[in-house]
């Protein structure tokens, strides 16, 4: 169709994809960490307390005292690319873009910190992309994870005069694309192991007891997880959860109480954390690191941490399965 002269260009109809994680700071330096958990910890789903009294907690011993302890963490996993998470969610991008070739545009975008959704967003549409799929990289919903980018996307089109159709990838703790890819890490990371561990340990991330009972199925989707991995790979899995914060109580039991334990009883394990869809702090240092210190403290003998499906092969068969199925009907 010719467009009538003067008519400003139009860009050619586009499918596009958002693929968004949780978020890292710039850099691992005290500055960037403090300016990340400032955005992160002001959510109001992420921490549920009356922001009058948050607020001020917030501001005053958390972001005084923590960002330089975090900063030193983010330092021992930080490489040559950046931020692990940020450099493995880029990879999965560009990986899903080859996949799905060019009538899709894919883009990513963190939740808090860089790149942002809003932006992400705006660059998709520039693109020609009048329908556009968000995928929530988490595979168990929580209202502190998936419906905060549901919370930032509507917070955007608000923005907006003329908004794309909008998707958003549904949580996929069950489905059959994940379990296949997590029963071909677990096994494949263990066959490379030269000791056969006494407990398989799913790590999840922990989240505030009070969430359960306010009916989050956060809980409920990590032990089925497990549960069916179990059945997959013929093998107990032990859950636990990790990453507690406050003096609320949280999830139970913790990861760090349970490798502990197991250490004390002179245990061999491996552990994995089927919630993280890329490797990052709460994996590579909280886990790979410090989870392995204290479990050799407490006596344990052989540890090994299994890597997330990152970019790998089993990791994004699973994320074009379940992009490829969301986006019946538009391509």
């Amino acid at each position: 169709m010719t467009l009538p002269s003067g008519h400003p260009p139009v860009a050619s109809r586009r499918i596009g994809v958002l693929l968004v994680n949780l978020g890292t700071p710039d850099a691992p330096d005290a500055p960037s960490v403090r300016r990340y958990l400032a955005e992160f910890l002001s959510d109001r789903r992420v921490v549920e307390i009356p922001q009058i009294v948050w607020q001020p907690i917030l501001r005053g011993i958390i972001l005084t005292t923590r960002p330089k302890k975090s900063a030193h963490a983010y330092a021992q996993v930080w490489t040559d690319k950046g931020s692990p998470l940020a450099a493995i969610t880029q990879a999965q991008a560009d990986a899903l873009q080859a996949a799905l070739g060019e009538t899709v545009q894919l883009a990513h975008a963190m939740r808090y910190g860089k790149p942002a959704i809003g932006p992400a967003i705006d660059a998709l549409i520039a693109a020609g992309c009048r329908r556009i799929l968000v995928a929530p990289l988490y595979p168990q919903y929580c209202a502190a994870t998936t419906a905060t980018v549901v919370d930032a996307v509507g917070a955007h089109l608000k923005t907006l005069r003329w908004q794309p159709a909008l998707r958003f990838l549904p949580p996929y703790h069950d489905d059959s694309a994940y379990l296949a890819a997590l029963k071909t890490s677990v096994e494949t990371g263990l066959a490379a192991l030269d000791f056969a561990p006494d407990v398989l340990l799913a790590s999840f991330h922990g989240m505030p007891e009070r969430t359960l009972r306010l009916g989050d199925p956060y809980h409920c989707q990590c032990q089925k997880t497990a549960r069916l991995l179990a059945e997959a790979i013929g093998r107990p899995v032990e859950v636990a959860f990790q990453s507690r914060f406050g003096r609320a109580k949280w999830l139970e039991p913790a990861t760090d109480r349970v490798l502990e334990r197991l250490g004390k009883d002179g245990k061999s394990v491996a552990i994995f954390a089927p919630g993280f869809s890329a490797d990052c702090l709460e994996t590579l240092e909280e886990l790979a690191i410090r989870g392995k210190e204290q479990f050799e403290a407490a006596g344990g003998r052989q540890f090994a941490y299994i890597p997330c499906l990152n970019a790998g092969g089993p990791g994004m068969a699973m994320l074009e399965a379940l992009v490829r199925r969301e986006l019946a009907g538009w391509l």
